[in-house]
């Protein structure tokens, strides 16, 4: 398997991989539309190609947190999808693997996820509530531990509080209250 960062070239795999995933084009079009959206950069978008084909691909976004230093250097782990026939492999851990050890060696203070509470925790995220770290909209009662906060950064979560500001593209409400 080959991870690498993907290319405008490979915007038409990416979407069949979210396509092919989650069964629907939603999923697809939120992936595209947070990959063309400006406010959205700087982003990391890696690939993952096993024999020449395109089974999988995560994308992380740079995000904001109310009331933190400026300095803070805050990023999303916005989308994630695996092919089905090749889900159940370890892409999707090898894919996060590498976007974190991607983003500490870019000295990254944390990363916020937005996702399956018992999946994230093995890469070291924890319900970002205990830490007073709000997702850019409200999310219900059953849904509270699915907002993940990992750091990167030994420490930058010390005196960090506050609502995390997201990218356009993935600043619409219905997204966070499913």
């Amino acid at each position: 398997m080959i991870i690498r960062q993907s290319r405008d070239e490979d915007l038409d795999s990416i979407m069949a991989i979210y396509e092919r995933a989650f069964g629907k084009k939603n999923e697809a079009l939120l992936t595209k539309e947070i990959l063309s959206d400006a406010g959205a950069e700087p982003s990391l978008s890696l690939i993952a190609i096993v024999d020449g084909n395109p089974v999988g691909h995560i994308v992380f976004t740079k995000g904001n947190i109310d009331g933190a230093d400026e300095s803070t250097n805050a990023w999303i782990l916005a989308q994630t999808a695996v092919v089905p026939e090749s889900q159940g492999l370890g892409i999707g851990d090898d894919l996060t693997l590498n976007g974190l050890r991607h983003l500490a060696e870019q000295n990254a203070d944390v990363v916020f996820v937005f996702g399956h509470p018992v999946y994230y925790p093995r890469f070291g995220f924890q319900p970002a509530s205990t830490f007073d770290l709000g997702a850019p909209y409200p999310i219900p009662d059953k849904h509270r531990y699915s907002w993940m906060v990992r750091e990167l950064n030994l420490g930058a979560m010390r005196d960090l509080h506050g609502q995390v500001k997201c990218a356009g593209g993935l600043n619409i409400s219905e997204y966070w209250g499913k």
